[in-house]
């Protein structure tokens, strides 16, 4: 206990922008960073290298999904078992993201941003939940993204049946929204749902006033 409030202390110039893939989030932040001065630390430009760092020990789930072929990774397991033995979608290397957080100067504040900021583990280390926002895409919200980022089929297209995996995929993702909602609800934190026709201003616009931005 007295670790975590002597980190939550250190970091109590960090902003934290989680949310299920295709919320945009790196958008958001992106956006933020410039209108109000913020460095920007993007969970995912450091996932291959906290994928490196762990071992087997420290992440079991990561060395499993390692071990697999990607039509036993995205065919052969439901969309269920798939949530639930994700490796970041279970926390594993969240640590080392608090590890590179503490190595950042704290002026200009840092707005750290990703799907691996799960709520349980964020919320033990904010001074105020006004530190937080979590942007929850909705599953047409979320396929329009990757579509126009011309993402959507860099994973199920290296499956066997792309169709069904994307299925699968989509699925996965939706669960995972969906499970952030009802963890940032019972913590109390803050959320902003992204739907379809939400425009990139309008979630720049709510999550800065969650965050108590000011210019």
């Amino acid at each position: 206990m007295g670790e975590t409030t002597n980190v939550a202390h250190r970091l109590e110039h960090v902003l934290w922008l989680g949310g299920g893939s295709g919320a945009g989030k790196s958008t958001v932040a992106q956006r933020l960073a410039a209108e109000y001065g913020l460095q920007v630390f993007p969970t995912d430009d450091a996932m291959s290298r906290h994928a490196a760092a762990l071992t087997a020990e420290q992440a079991p789930h990561l060395a499993r999904f390692r071990a697999m072929t990607m039509d036993e990774r995205w065919l052969d397991r439901s969309p269920e078992v798939m949530l639930d033995t994700f490796h970041w979608f279970q926390g594993e290397g969240f640590d080392l993201i608090v590890k590179d957080l503490l190595t950042l100067p704290s002026d200009p504040p840092v707005l750290v941003e990703g799907f691996r900021l799960l709520p349980r583990l964020v919320a033990p280390l904010l001074p105020d939940v006004r530190n937080a926002v979590w942007l929850l895409p909705m599953p047409v919200f979320r396929r329009a993204a990757f579509d126009s980022r011309g993402t959507t089929w860099d994973i199920a297209g290296r499956t066997s049946d792309p169709a069904r995996a994307l299925a699968h995929l989509l699925a996965r993702d939706r669960l995972f929204t969906e499970r952030l909602a009802v963890e940032t609800r019972q913590l109390g934190l803050n959320v902003v749902e992204a739907d379809i026709g939400t425009q990139p201003e309008a979630l720049v616009k709510q999550v800065a006033g969650l965050l108590h931005l000011r210019s």
